[in-house]
């Protein structure tokens, strides 16, 4: 069986990254990855304002990690993005297509003809009444997506599909486990951060936090009246020779973001458990860069009380000729999840 490949693209605050998988009959391998970084302000909360930097870093991210192929999945998510569960009537796959728009717009806090709507069907209910189709209603802004996909085609790319975010971290690292049942997924990113709660790979909740690692370093270079490029350094320990009042009034700014992110973690979770009572969540799953901030899987087991991994999603994939070394593909794994997620979500 000849391999089929795809690539998913992740447009972040802070960088851009990519991830190209083929599919063939030993299973799932990853080909390739790269990631370059973006000029600050050229993405802000998820949606691209500076055409030609997000365009020249695509091009450069494009020759520089040798993706072959020009059609991306291509990942979204920010404030402009609704997901709600709802019912919705049950129609034929075409008919209910057609029909959606038309069921939704009392949904949504925008015009269905200035969104770009999907529903991601998660269970059918039939208790002797007319059958009902339960799932997450996902509706965004049409000019905020388009506005993406704008600056993929004009780096020469092709846009073969969008994807919510949250759905590809869900396909990353959400796959079922024999000893959990539920468990919440929290992909933190530079100024978005995607919270999924499943079950078996179902989902059930979504929130899409405005918050993330770069909030981390901001506080750290307000609170010390520094450029943000040495407060990154600081907040990932990577700077020598530092006075060590400076650490200390650093890690007191980033005991406080933490705090602050943490606590809307406990709360969203809260918020779920009181609506869902039969499906507690059990288990909480950490990705993305702002992740491995020191002192948070701590801090959200502790408020918490439940069990905090890190998310993998790259040991289940075969590994092809990335040009990646065992230290590299261990760097990349907290970044992966989105990216390698949109791709499965073509290829899987």
């Amino acid at each position: 069986m000849p391999a089929r490949t795809a690539i998913g693209l992740d447009i972040g605050t802070s960088g851009v990254r990519a991830a190209e998988l083929s599919y063939g009959k030993h299973g799932i391998t990853l080909e390739r990855f790269g990631q370059i970084a973006l000029p600050e302000g050229a993405v802000l909360d998820g949606e691209v304002v500076d055409q030609p930097a997000v365009v020249d870093a695509l091009k450069t991210l494009w020759k520089g990690s040798g993706f072959k192929g020009k059609h991306v999945a291509l990942g979204v998510a920010n404030q402009r993005v609704v997901v709600r569960q709802v019912d919705l009537p049950w129609l034929p796959a075409a008919e209910f297509k057609e029909a959606l728009p038309l069921q939704v717009q009392d949904f949504l806090p925008m015009p269905v003809a200035d969104s770009v709507l999907d529903f991601h069907v998660t269970e059918e209910l039939n208790d002797g009444g007319p059958r009902v189709l339960r799932g997450m209603l996902v509706a965004a802004s049409r000019a905020m997506v388009m506005s993406n996909v704008k600056a993929v085609e004009a780096a020469g790319l092709r846009v073969a599909s969008v994807d919510l975010t949250s759905f590809a971290v869900l396909r990353a690292v959400g796959r079922p486990h024999a000893d959990v049942a539920t468990e919440a997924l929290v992909d933190v990113g530079a100024r978005i951060s995607n919270l999924v709660i499943h079950s078996g790979g179902s989902p059930r909740f979504v929130r899409i936090l405005l918050a993330g690692g770069q909030d981390v370093t901001d506080a750290i270079a307000e609170r010390l009246g520094v450029p943000t490029s040495y407060a990154e350094g600081l907040k990932r320990q990577v700077l020598e020779g530092v006075d060590p009042d400076e650490v200390e009034r650093a890690w007191s700014a980033v005991e406080l973001m933490t705090e602050a992110f943490v606590d809307e973690i406990r709360s969203s979770v809260t918020y779920y458990a009181a609506a869902n009572p039969t499906f507690p969540v059990e288990r909480i799953v950490l990705t993305g860069g702002g992740s491995v901030v020191a002192g948070m899987a701590e801090r959200l087991a502790e408020v918490t009380r439940l069990e905090v991994v890190a998310g993998d999603p790259v040991s289940p994939l075969h590994i092809g000729r990335t040009g990646l070394d065992e230290e590299q593909l261990r760097q990349i794994q907290p970044l992966a999840a989105v990216p390698v997620g949109l791709a499965l979500g073509v290829i899987a």
